[in-house]
This record gives C-alpha cells, sequence and structure tokens, in this order.
C-alpha cells in the first residue's frame, strides 16, 4: 500500500494491460510510488481470448487480478476506477466518483476498443472478442445458435457465423470455430446437420495474414479451407444487420448471408473517451507522441502501446505494448537520475498465429518461418508461458490440453447462456 504521506515522485499508470504492466514491472526498482488504475480489477490475456469465444477455455484462464499483480511489488498499488480526464497544468488524473490522483509522472496505456468505420449496422450488431464480457458474449450468441438449432426450435436460423477480418485474430476465430464445428458438433448434436454449421471468413484484401509472407498466407488460406472456412478474399462489408451480413464480392456484386452471430475482427481505434482529456490526438482518436513516447507538449506524461500514434506506425500487438511500457518506465528513470530521454527502439521479435490442432504459422524477423506442427508448439508454448499466474498456466494447459488431444472423446465444451 502506498504511503499517502510519501515524498517520492509519484507515477499514476493508467490500464492494466501489456502496456500498463510492463510499465509497473521497470519501475518496481525505481525510487517512485507507482499507482496502476484500470475500470476492471483484472488483466485480460487478449491473444486467448478467441479460446474464451469459442468455449476453450473459461474465462478466469485468460484473467488475472491486478491487485495480486501490484502486491508483488513494494513500491505499487492498485485502484480501480473510471478515468473520466487529465489535468495536465494541476497534474491530476480525474476519476468517476472520486477525488483526482495526482501524479509527477504519467504513463497511459489504456488500449484501444473495435473500429466499425462507419459500416451501416456493425456497431450495433457484430460482436468482438477484444475483452471478456466481448467474448463470453460472442461464445454464449455462438454456442446458443448450436443448440437452438441441434433442437429444431421454432425459427431458428442455420448456425452461421461470419468472421471479419482476415488477420491473425480472424483466422485464430475461424480456425478454432471450424474445429469446434469439426470435431465436436457431429458428437454433441447427433440430430444436427454438420452443414447447416458454416463458418465464413470475410477480408476485404485478396490475403489473410496481410503481415506475413506469401508462403505463410498462402499457406493458412489453404489450411482454413481444408477445414471447411468459406474464405472470402477481396470481400468487402456493406450492412450488417441482426440476422445477415450484407458483403460485395471482387466482382462487385452484393450478397446478403445469413448469419446467427457476425464476429468483428479487423480494425480498431481508442476509446472515445480519450479525447475527451485534452491531449493531443491523432489518426484513430489515438494519442500523439514524439520518438521517446512522451506526449506532445507533455514532458511528464507518455502514452504507450495502442492508445499511442508512435512515429514509427507500430504494429497494434502485444510486443510494441510491452517494449513500450518498459520503455517508458526506463525514461522515467533516466529522468530522475537527470539524464536525457533515449528514442523508443522497437526489437521485432516475429508473429504468430494459429489455424487450429497441429497447425500455426511463424515466422522470423531474421527469415525463419515455421508452419504445421513445429509452428503450434511454439504457439501453445509461448502462450502457456506468457499467461500470469501459475494456477492460470495450469488450467490452460488443461483445458488446451483437453480440447487439442482428446477431442471429441472429451467434448470439453463450456456451454453458453441465451441472452437475457
Amino acid at each position: 500500500m502506498i504511503n499517502p504521506r510519501s515524498k517520492r515522485p509519484r507515477v499514476v499508470v493508467v490500464g492494466g494491460g501489456f502496456a500498463g504492466l510492463s510499465a509497473v514491472r521497470e519501475l518496481s526498482v525505481a525510487d517512485v510510488d507507482v499507482l496502476l488504475i484500470d475500470r476492471h480489477g483484472y488483466n485480460t490475456f487478449q491473444p486467448l481470448l478467441y479460446q474464451v469465444a469459442t468455449g476453450g477455455l473459461n474465462p478466469g484462464d485468460v484473467t488475472y487480478a491486478l491487485r495480486a499483480f501490484t502486491s508483488r511489488y513494494r513500491n505499487a498499488d492498485f485502484l480501480r476506477a473510471t478515468v473520466t480526464g487529465v489535468d495536465t497544468e494541476q497534474r491530476l488524473v480525474q476519476l468517476e466518483g472520486l477525488d483526482p490522483v495526482p501524479y509527477d509522472y504519467l504513463i497511459i496505456g489504456c488500449g484501444v476498443t473495435a473500429n466499425f468505420f462507419g459500416i451501416d449496422g456493425a456497431q450495433e450488431h457484430a460482436l468482438t472478442i477484444y475483452t471478456r464480457s466481448g467474448a463470453i458474449r460472442t461464445r454464449d450468441r455462438i454456442l446458443t445458435a448450436i443448440e437452438d438449432a441441434a433442437q429444431d426450435r421454432e425459427g431458428a436460423p442455420d448456425p452461421t457465423v461470419v468472421v471479419v477480418g482476415g488477420g491473425a485474430t480472424g483466422v485464430e476465430m475461424a480456425g478454432s470455430l471450424a474445429e469446434l464445428r469439426n470435431a465436436a458438433v457431429p458428437i454433441a448434436y447427433r440430430t444436427l446437420d454438420i452443414s447447416r454449421v458454416r463458418i465464413v471468413l470475410v477480408e476485404m484484401t485478396d490475403v489473410v495474414l496481410g503481415p506475413f509472407h506469401p508462403q505463410l498466407q498462402a499457406y493458412a488460406a489453404k489450411e482454413l479451407r481444408e477445414r471447411g472456412v468459406d474464405l472470402r478474399l477481396g470481400t468487402s462489408v456493406q450492412q450488417v444487420r441482426e440476422d445477415a451480413v450484407v458483403v460485395k464480392g471482387p466482382d462487385g456484386e452484393e450478397q446478403t448471408i445469413p448469419a446467427a452471430a457476425v464476429v468483428w475482427a479487423t480494425g480498431i481505434t481508442a476509446s472515445p473517451i480519450v479525447g475527451d482529456w485534452g491531449l493531443p490526438t491523432g489518426r484513430g482518436g489515438r494519442i500523439d507522441v514524439g520518438p521517446d513516447l512522451r506526449v506532445t507538449g507533455h514532458p511528464e506524461i507518455f502514452a504507450v502501446g495502442d492508445v499511442a500514434l508512435d512515429p514509427e506506425n507500430l504494429p497494434q500487438v502485444a510486443q510494441p505494448a510491452i517494449q513500450g511500457g518498459k520503455h517508458a518506465g526506463v525514461q522515467i528513470r533516466r529522468l530522475l537520475a537527470g539524464s536525457p530521454t533515449e528514442t523508443f527502439r522497437y526489437r521485432d521479435k516475429g508473429s504468430m498465429a494459429t489455424i487450429g490442432r497441429s497447425d500455426a504459422v511463424v515466422e522470423f524477423p531474421f527469415g525463419l518461418r515455421l508452419k504445421g506442427l513445429v509452428a503450434w508448439l511454439a504457439w501453445l508454448g509461448l502462450h502457456l508461458f506468457e499467461l500470469m499466474g501459475g494456477r492460470n498456466r495450469l488450467a490452460a494447459l488443461i483445458n488446451l490440453s483437453v480440447r487439442y488431444f482428446s477431442w471429441p472423446r472429451s467434448l470439453n465444451i463450456v456451454v453458453g447462456d441465451p441472452a437475457d
């Protein structure tokens, strides 16, 4: 617990994601008091949320209490609160329903939300899997649709799921849904014709996994098709309805795809509330920062991770957030020592995406590319290692092992509830 009478500099970290936690770790050895603020009481391991959304993992497997995290460090504490603004003149973080919190240095790493690009009906009807609650809603919608179809409820549509976006999130979601359909549905829902359970992946460009090497892109597309995913490349979404998606194909023709669920896995933007904080923002509502990740015009404030509009336009994935949070912590230590700040240098450690059981693609920055079982084992090991807490690692290992190694015998499906 931070001593309120402490005379040490106070660093406030907004956001308990990859960036915020990395900053707290780096500052744990500094002569400062650190206060981590987040509107949730837990950290969410976002790379595995698609497993929650498809019933492979429980929500608790990918979440970790932020107060338990800060309790590791003698100079850190946690406050569950919603930030409503930043008073840069008084150096105060304004909170909903609570007194403002003073700071000497501020690190903003509050992440982003889905960008629907103004497409008609997308925000109202599409599901997202960027948060714990969003993954649960997605799981419940999909599994309830399958259950209703299996019971032949009156008016129940075919349980078609349309995934929008062919990046890593979309590919992993589509592959996991195909695995659910191919391995579990024929055993758990014997009266349901498997051909009614369709997985459609819509991507507006001509490839999936855009940042990857063309060989891996082609491999991922082939593997998805072999798993029965209806891959629509060069296809854009025109409208999202409650029970359908209107798309435009490469030939310019529009088509309506009936859908029990639409999963939005493309495009992110800063939360609109960040624009009300009085800080300079740019493309996507993200905060403008300089080469050292300090906010333009505010040398005592850093913005890191997805919420920062950095000069290098880094990918909005975990590693830039982790490295950015650490960098901000190091720079504060340098400033306290009277040294100048340094330019942020991102070290690309590679990219990976899983397609399904025993299948993934991995690309390293020095040119090594892996696919298939070896890539999948690398993906599995890395994600289990990066999970916070021994209990989470063990639970995730058990549940993923059951899913990947004993389906369809075990049918380890976390069932969904119908929406209230």
